[in-house]
């Protein structure tokens, strides 16, 4: 997923658990709503200036803004999973309980 998409859904993610609304950061940011939907979508880039805008309106750091981990695609977090297990093998059990405790 490229680059625009992931800061888009990353600022939709945001703003949906603080129970933000479109209009309500649209207005505090500056920009009409189709153009905060849009940023969201991936369709666009918000400029410098909006972007941090967007990151006081939304009282998140940059750093965390742009932890688009958990966005990866499957395989990427497989094989970041497996590499994580190798190099603690001590910890494969509690992996192993953590996940089954997930899915049962």
């Amino acid at each position: 997923m490229n680059i625009k998409k992931l800061l888009g859904k990353r600022i939709q993610e945001i703003r949906k658990s603080k129970k933000l609304t479109q209009e309500y950061v649209a207005e505090l940011v500056g920009i009409e709503v189709v153009s905060l939907s849009n940023i969201e979508n991936g369709k666009y880039y918000p400029t410098a200036e909006n972007l941090e805008k967007i990151i006081k309106v939304l009282d998140v750091s940059a750093e965390k803004l742009f932890k688009f981990e958990h966005h990866k695609m499957p395989n990427d977090l497989i094989s970041e999973i497996v590499e994580i297990l190798e190099k603690n093998p001590n910890k494969i059990v509690d992996f192993y309980k953590i996940l089954k405790a997930l899915v049962d």
